[in-house]
């Protein structure tokens, strides 16, 4: 029985050296949870039960636990290295089969989805067309890589000021004559094609009184000589934009290059007339060129942001994360992953910072949570514990050798 005992000491031993080694050779693997072995003691049972004088059979390892605490994280300054500050894993889908990781060290493959180096994707949330987070089922995320169409310009946001100190021009309206209006504005717009235009927009005061002024607007592009009359815009007493209403301008053209016919609305919504200079308070519009992929942005929830040439940033998706009523019941595959199992219960999905899990922190990188100080006076420890048992079996050698030896 003692040797019994005994071996079983060297099989716990050797275990726990195992389970220490395993630590200290992961203590630079990213995302990678140390484990511990856990013990317990062996003792045969009577039918009555144990008597007080049972000197024990051994030991048992009982488990050998990983423990989820948090690592340090790690500054990359890569924009798809990824780190979950606080409770969760990530979710990545090899071949369709659920895989869960503190891994984030991720990348693009060749047709523009997230994976990690075994070419298991991330998965997470859809967006819509207008940006709009899908949350439900799971997806690929996928960065859209190619060239984004062009979207011709179909709105223009103007807002601006023009002096009530103004007279009327005494010559009829030309745009090559700056005599024949007040002031003028140019902004840039987009046809179909993605081609810029510059559209400018002349005012000129056709009518003063007591109740307020009107001013006419014209439109030319690309200074063709010829303009458009688009009509009276009106201002009150106290110089707010009183006509149209709502002040709003329609204009259409005929670019050049075989574009679209271009048809858009300029919303003056905001104007004024005071006595200070002309002047424009904002500008902008919907159209935009083609466009390459510059740059990705992910924010502390996950959501993922894709910047283009063309100015444009479109919302792709958002990182999901997975959570675990018991994440020590894991099944550790391989690769800094885990699977679920019976013991860790199912997955609760979710976006960052919701519920009990984290944040995403984009351009940092999960170390592994291994103390290399402590691993080491484990593996001492776990050394001695070994050599005791050993030393267990020589004894109990000796003393059965002097029993046979008796005459």
């Amino acid at each position: 029985m003692s040797f019994n005992t005994a071996l079983s000491g060297l099989r716990a031993a050797n275990t726990d050296l195992a389970v220490t080694g395993n630590n200290i050779a992961n203590a630079s693997t990213t995302g990678f949870k140390e484990s511990r072995a856990e013990f317990g003691d062996v003792y045969a049972n009577s039918i009555l039960g144990t008597g007080s004088r049972t000197p024990g059979s051994g030991v048992l390892v009982n488990s050998v636990a990983q423990q989820f605490g948090q690592g340090n994280v790690s500054i990359t300054n890569n924009s798809l290295d990824l780190a979950v500050n606080g409770q969760g894993f990530f979710i990545l889908s090899d071949q369709g089969s659920p895989l869960y990781s503190r891994a984030g060290n991720l990348q693009l493959d060749n047709q523009g989805f997230i994976v990690n180096s075994q070419s298991a994707r991330l998965q997470g949330f859809a967006a819509s067309p207008s940006g709009q987070i899908l949350t439900g089922a799971l997806t690929d995320l996928r960065i859209q890589t190619s060239d984004i169409a062009p979207s011709a310009t179909t709105e223009v946001n103007l807002r601006f000021n023009v002096d009530s100190g103004n007279t009327i021009p005494a010559v009829a309206f030309d745009p090559n004559d700056p005599s024949s209006y007040n002031w003028s504005t140019a902004a840039t717009i987009y046809d179909s094609l993605g081609n810029p235009h510059v559209l400018t927009s002349y005012y000129r005061l056709e009518t003063s009184g007591a109740t307020g002024n009107d001013w006419r607007v014209y439109t030319d592009l690309d200074s063709s000589g010829t303009a458009n009359n688009l009509g009276l815009i009106s201002f009150d007493t106290g110089g707010a934009l009183t006509a149209p209403a709502p002040a709003v301008l329609n204009d259409s053209w005929t670019p050049t290059g075989g574009a679209a016919a271009l048809n858009f609305t300029i919303d003056l919504t905001g104007s004024t007339q005071f006595g200070t200079d002309s002047t424009v308070n904002s500008l902008d519009q919907d159209g935009y060129a083609p466009g390459r992929l510059s740059g990705i942005n992910i924010d502390d929830t996950g959501v993922i942001f894709a910047r283009y040439t063309n100015g444009q940033a479109l919302t792709l998706g958002q990182v999901a994360l997975a959570n675990f009523a018991n994440p020590q019941g894991l099944a550790p595959v391989g690769n800094t992953a885990w699977a679920e199992s019976f013991d860790s219960g199912q997955p609760v999905v979710g976006a960052p910072q919701s519920g009990s899990r984290g944040s995403i922190q984009a351009g940092a990188l999960e170390d592994s949570n291994v103390d290399l100080s402590a691993q080491l006076v484990n593996l001492i420890l776990a050394q001695r514990n070994y050599q005791a048992n050993a030393k267990t079996i020589e004894t109990n050698n000796a003393t059965t050798q002097t029993i046979i030896n008796l005459r």
